[in-house]
């Protein structure tokens, strides 16, 4: 069930019959759209990657058609898709391991194994979906970073503790610096709220503290860095 299409004596005579050769492009065809729209699921990503993510596993098998088995041929194309990396934007790590993933249907499809191809592509792909639902690897929504500025002559030490035990479940302040020539201190602090929103009376209440100055409350950033 999972062998390959190809026959011994096309791979070693070299010759790739043209039913056998529009089977295994259409199959990577669709596998590539297929594994570009799981690459979109609930992910930004831009136009021009979505289309190379398509098309990469029709290219990857027509390359390994070529090759077959040609050793002085493999060692070229490997030397050239090694130049593509200084080309190239880095991506997130899920943009690399869609990357990863469209090349090994490219792979299975060119040595003929169009069943493995689809096989693998639906475990992974699924997988993938499964995870993307329960949110792994996700932070705890609740998660903010909150920048509070104050004039300099303030003593921020428990200036908003009390109104930390009634909105937060817990803040650590993490950073303070001056601003504006060292006239005014910016607090940073890591808060998880007791709700996913952040209320508009907690902010409030910092204003009526820190004289009406700037408040930022944010989600946050994520880090897609390998």
């Amino acid at each position: 069930m999972l062998e390959s299409i190809l026959t011994f004596s096309s791979v070693i005579s070299g010759s790739i019959t043209l039913p056998v050769f529009l089977l295994c492009t259409a199959v990577s065809l669709v596998l590539g759209v297929l594994t570009a729209l799981v690459c979109l699921f609930r992910n930004r990503c831009s136009q021009s990657f979505a289309v190379a993510l398509a098309v990469l596993p029709a290219i990857v098998q027509v390359v390994i058609m070529l090759v077959n088995g040609n050793i002085g041929a493999g060692v070229a194309v490997a030397g050239a898709f090694s130049l593509v990396r200084f080309r190239s934007a880095p991506g997130t790590a899920r943009e690399i391991g869609a990357i990863f993933l469209a090349m090994a249907i490219g792979l299975a499809t060119g040595m003929g194994y169009v069943t493995l191809a689809v096989l693998f592509f639906a475990i992974i792909g699924i997988f993938m979906l499964f995870l993307n639902f329960i949110r792994f690897g996700k932070g705890n929504r609740a998660e903010r970073t909150l920048k509070i500025t104050i004039p300099e002559n303030l003593d921020y030490d428990g200036m908003f503790d009390d109104l930390f035990r009634q909105y937060t479940a817990s803040a650590a302040l993490e950073k303070v610096k001056t601003t504006n020539m060292g006239t005014l201190y910016e607090l940073e602090y890591a808060i998880v709220l007791k709700t996913d929103e952040i209320p508009k009376a907690f902010i409030d209440e910092i204003r009526t503290r820190n004289g009406n100055l700037n408040i930022t409350c944010s989600k946050v950033a994520e880090k897609e860095a390998l």
